[in-house]
């Protein structure tokens, strides 16, 4: 018998890649939707090369996947970020990370329905971020990740007359590659957005794929159209330390 499949988008580093381990040690397949591979396939991961922000091209790749396998779970993790001041926003900018952030994971979605209709159940987890509650330099980032949310909600009750989640997380400061490279430990830029979190660290990108997993998970049936932040704190308050 066939493993469930889980098209997880953006899997080859970061979160991505954390939320494609952490569902394959769970015993899922993982379908990785992404531009380019990661530095080593993993057992159980299946890549596909695609460039989500090219309409026709995620539709092609959608189609052939999903007359080949029944997909009823998806992980809409990849997102674009240009950081720019509201004065500095370039039109190109913004239509890229629409494309990126709001129309590949309604694309993928829309493709995947009807197996989750057919099927009676179904998970989709959309990866927001905290900046969506508002931050510097991230008019159209922000946006972007407000707007998962909404999608989030609508999708949820579109969806739950057929036994389909559909959930968002959303993270702060977490750890991965890039961010690793752009804040240095030591620095005194990384450590006041330490000191700015309540829990006072940097989250880890296995911290963001426990609660996918958790939401994947049979026992996740009745949590749906929920927004859960994975930033230590950060979106309740700034810490007082």
């Amino acid at each position: 018998m066939k493993k469930e499949m889980v098209l997880v988008t953006g899997a080859s580093r970061g979160i991505g890649r954390a939320i494609a381990q952490r569902l394959i040690a769970d015993g899922f397949e993982v379908l990785n939707f992404s531009r380019t591979p990661a530095k080593q396939t993993l057992e159980g991961e299946t890549f596909e090369s695609v460039d989500l922000i090219d309409a026709q091209a995620l539709r092609q790749a959608i189609a052939h996947w999903c007359a080949q396998r029944e997909i009823v779970h998806l992980v809409n993790n990849a997102g674009m970020i240009h950081v720019a001041n509201l004065t500095d926003v370039s039109a190109q900018e913004v239509q890229d990370m629409v494309n990126l952030n709001l129309q590949a994971p309604i694309l993928l979605t829309q493709a995947l329905v009807p197996a989750m209709k057919a099927r009676g159940y179904g998970r989709v987890v959309n990866i927001g971020s905290r900046a969506a509650l508002g931050k510097v330099g991230r008019t159209v980032y922000s946006a972007t990740k407000a707007g998962i949310v909404g999608m989030t909600r609508t999708w949820a009750l579109e969806l739950a007359p057929h036994a389909v989640t559909v959930n968002a997380i959303a993270p702060g400061a977490i750890g991965t590659e890039l961010f690793v490279a752009a804040n240095p430990a030591d620095s005194p830029q990384t450590q006041q957005l330490k000191a700015a979190v309540p829990l006072g660290r940097v989250g880890e990108p296995a911290e963001v794929a426990h609660l996918v997993a958790m939401l994947m998970h049979p026992l996740g049936g009745y949590t749906t159209g929920q927004v859960i932040y994975v930033c230590g704190g950060l979106s309740v308050g700034l810490s007082s330390h």
